[in-house]
């Protein structure tokens, strides 16, 4: 029973793999080819290319971290294990910020709000996205830097004093913990503020258009459910991928069973496919080219039957 169920799970890991690594790359390609096109991009459209190529980077982190851990248990302690969270540490960084500085850039540019801070940074929107993925570097330096001081403990031969050796492995495994929670706290916070304040846009939005007699169906209103579908898959989708990596964590500490493990990386995977998919759907230019890929592509099978 268990190997069956490990081996679903399998087959579902892989499916997730192979369909991120397709609606990023299909993401980061339909707005390339737009960028060629039209001689210029967005900023919008720039986040996303980032966001694409850092999840294929996570996605690919993710399995061979996967791979190693429960294919290749004596490889924990090696120069390649490092190397490779080292990357899944990188990459997933980049992901989570990026894909807050969406959410920020969704807010500045949908509500509208009468306070002079706000507006002040709704005009400077460009320069504030820059300044909170050049501001994250901070956290992405201590959490590099604590991980570095967990690889060379646990590649180390135990000399000396074990017990005092074992208990600074555990203080810096605790740190490591405490950075990765901190550095994913952060955007989730504010990815949350967004959401809320975009919720409390689009109830002013719904409250005057009542007063002044027009239905629920406008432009505005359809764009900050929009903004709002996306935010909020992106934080139910960030719960599960944190509370995944929570897990998959510990249990590389407490050495549980690679059933645990491989079922965390089922639910981490969920995060960086599933979510570019609702962002394809919910953007306009890349809902058409996919339609139209999948039309093409209809019409190629059709011909080769």
């Amino acid at each position: 029973m268990i190997s069956l169920l490990w081996s679903i799970l399998f087959i579902l890991l892989i499916a997730e793999f192979v369909l991120g690594n397709f609606a990023n790359g299909f993401m980061a390609l339909v707005n390339c080819i737009d960028w060629v096109k039209k001689q210029k991009m967005s900023c919008a459209d720039r986040i996303l290319i980032a966001l694409a190529v850092s999840r294929i980077c996570l996605l690919w982190a993710t399995v061979l971290n996967w791979y190693a851990i429960v294919f290749n248990p004596g490889l924990s302690t090696s120069k390649e294990i490092v190397f490779l969270f080292i990357a899944w540490v990188i990459s997933n960084h980049f992901t989570l910020w990026l894909a807050t500085s969406l959410s920020i850039f969704y807010l500045f540019k949908i509500v509208n709000f009468s306070s002079l801070l706000f507006l002040h940074l709704k005009w400077k929107i460009k320069r504030v996205v820059v300044m909170i993925l050049w501001g994250n570097l901070v956290l992405l330096v201590c959490h590099l830097a604590v991980l570095s001081i967990d690889g060379k403990m646990e590649m180390n031969d135990c000399e000396g004093n074990i017990t005092c050796k074992t208990y600074l492995k555990d203080i810096v495994h605790l740190t490591n913990l405490t950075v990765f929670t901190l550095a994913n706290f952060i955007p989730f916070t504010l990815s949350l503020i967004a959401f809320l304040l975009l919720i409390f846009s689009l109830w002013k939005h719904l409250k005057k258009m009542q007063l002044i007699g027009k239905g629920t169906q406008d432009p505005s209103t359809k764009v900050h459910v929009r903004a709002l579908q996306t935010v909020i898959s992106f934080l139910l989708l960030f719960v599960i991928y944190f509370m995944a990596q929570i897990t998959s964590i510990w249990s590389s500490f407490t050495l549980l069973n690679n059933s645990v493990t491989i079922f965390c990386q089922f639910l981490a995977i969920l995060y960086p496919s599933g979510h570019s998919l609702i962002l394809i759907w919910g953007n306009k230019k890349l809902r058409l080219a996919f339609l139209s890929f999948l039309w093409q592509l209809r019409c190629w099978l059709k011909e080769r039957k």
